[in-house]
């Protein structure tokens, strides 16, 4: 039997609870999860080739994924056919989450927490304790 090491890469900016409704399912299908946290300044991810690279170097044989909606789909797909091309021994598997986070984004908590609205049941306690001491 393997002991199958799966990557979940994002930028986690902030870490939502639908974020950690991944990681606690995929920590329970996978023998190893590791949490990859990108640094991405413009947002605008080129990093397939990289996260295959740290995949080999780790020796992870999945990377991890979340699909909230058909246009996370297409463009998780296309990640997904490109990282195979690059490394045909990692494997994508896209994990859905809870309906109760089904349209969680962490773009929308950093619009949300700006706008002064309510962010409480979307993050966790600290990261609303930081986002709300933080000026966005």
């Amino acid at each position: 039997m393997k002991n199958v090491l799966a990557i979940y890469p994002g930028s986690f900016d902030p870490v939502t609870n639908g974020h950690l409704d991944l990681i606690e399912r995929g920590a329970k299908i996978f023998d190893r999860l590791a949490v990859s946290i990108l640094r991405n300044l413009d947002k605008e991810p080129l990093f397939s080739g990289l996260l295959v690279e740290y995949a080999r170097l780790r020796e992870a044989r999945v990377i991890l994924r979340g699909i909230r909606a058909v246009s996370d789909y297409e463009y998780e797909l296309q990640m997904a056919m490109m990282n195979r091309k690059l490394n045909p021994h990692v494997e994508t598997v896209f994990m859905m989450p809870a309906v109760s986070y089904s349209f969680l984004s962490s773009r929308l908590v950093r619009e949300i927490a700006r706008l002064g609205g309510p962010i409480t049941g979307l993050v966790p306690a600290v990261v609303e304790e930081r986002l709300r001491d933080k000026e966005l």
